[in-house]
């Protein structure tokens, strides 16, 4: 009963020892956890650049296309062309049916026939009555009757020539030709379609010079002049770069983009094909310093975007608001918090926190603060 009493009192003691002991071995792990330096990846902002890139796709077109109607009412007899197709002036790229404007022929030269049959007649009846008043036959009164009927008959003879030539005319509309040599581009109307004077049915684009229209939002526009000169580069071929010039600048906005229409002219070049893909890149001056960092390098505290900026005396990170300007295809431009010569942690930001002893994996690589260099450069 004595060594049952023994035991029961040194058990509180042995458990107090065990609980001492665990408290000791985390005590020991978090201090070690505690000590832990980090290797981090970092960038260093450079000087910013007084210049940055803007960039902006859009395709090649022919400088003049040129929507092609008919002069002349009709149903559509013949389509003659197709897209893609090449055309020289002169070739008939459709017909209309032409049997409404050959009767008007007809009726016309009918017209003109009566007309010469009655200038004849009142040519005829013009001399006898000089005849009449030369012998004192006829009074004045009756040539100068015979005179004007004659006038009349005429300016009815030259108006029925008139009538003739238009109607002639409007033959020859029944014809939609080319007008200049180039490439179909479009079809509006087909065989069998009844169309209006002035309808577009062919869409020809024009050899010679080629450009490629861009649509520029409102707060670039001033940067795109005309006679500027910029860059053009084809996704066809990465090898094909051209120096462009700004041709004409749209003078409204698109109602529905609100973007400004910018065509940019382009050097001869047997490369450059209709309905290729173009970028346009133009200089600009920086109205404002921007420092591209990689996106990786962004991080958020609440509602705040954040960097974690590394101190290289203490070897410890900190957090600091920035305000980001735009997202780039290479990182993140910000606007402000960020200085010339920070050192930015450029991954890892999950696992940062205030005062946390760092180790930079490499010297810092130098980030350009332009908003031009959206790629950033990382040192492992």
């Amino acid at each position: 009963m004595s060594l049952s009493n023994s035991i029961l009192r040194k058990l509180p003691v042995a458990g107090l020892i065990v609980a001492a002991l665990g408290l000791a071995g985390c005590s020991q792990e978090k201090a070690e956890v505690k000590d832990i330096i980090r290797p981090v990846k970092v960038v260093e902002i450079a000087q910013a650049h007084d210049t940055r890139t803007l960039s902006y796709s859009g395709s090649v077109r022919a400088r003049t296309e040129s929507a092609l109607a008919f002069r002349v009412n009709g149903k559509i007899t013949e389509r003659l062309v197709d897209i893609g197709q090449h055309v020289v002036a002169g070739d008939v790229l459709a017909r209309i049916d032409p049997i409404d404007y050959d009767l008007s022929v007809k009726s016309a030269q009918a017209a003109l026939d009566a007309a010469d049959r009655q200038v004849e007649t009142s040519e005829l009846s013009r001399k006898r009555a000089e005849q009449l008043f030369d012998k004192k036959f006829a009074p004045k009164s009756q040539l100068e009757q015979a005179t004007l009927s004659y006038d009349q008959a005429v300016a009815t003879r030259d108006s029925a020539r008139s009538t003739l030539a238009q109607a002639r005319n409007q033959v020859g509309y029944t014809d939609l030709k080319a007008d200049r040599d180039g490439i179909v581009t479009a079809v509006s109307a087909d065989v069998g379609q009844v169309v209006g004077s002035g309808a577009p049915v062919v869409t020809v684009a024009v050899d010679g010079e080629k450009e490629v229209l861009i649509a520029v939002p409102e707060m670039e526009i001033a940067e795109f002049k005309p006679g500027k000169i910029v860059k053009a580069g084809f996704w066809s071929d990465d090898a094909l770069a051209l120096d462009g010039k700004v041709r004409e600048v749209a003078g409204s906005a698109d109602p529905q983009s609100r973007t400004f229409a910018v065509r940019v002219s382009l050097p001869n070049d047997p490369r450059v094909l209709l309905g290729m893909t173009a970028s346009i890149e133009a200089s600009a001056a920086n109205e404002r310093q921007l420092v591209s960092i990689p996106l990786s390098a962004l991080a958020e505290q609440g509602s705040q975007s954040i960097v974690w900026t590394v101190d290289r005396g203490a070897d410890t990170v900190h957090a600091r608001p920035v305000k980001v300007a735009a997202f780039a295809a290479g990182g993140v431009r910000v606007a402000e918090g960020l200085k010339p010569g920070d050192v930015v942690v450029a991954a890892g930001t999950q696992f940062m926190t205030e005062n946390l002893k760092v180790k930079l994996a490499g010297d810092a690589a130098l980030q350009s603060a332009s908003a031009a260099d959206g790629d950033a450069k990382q040192v492992r």
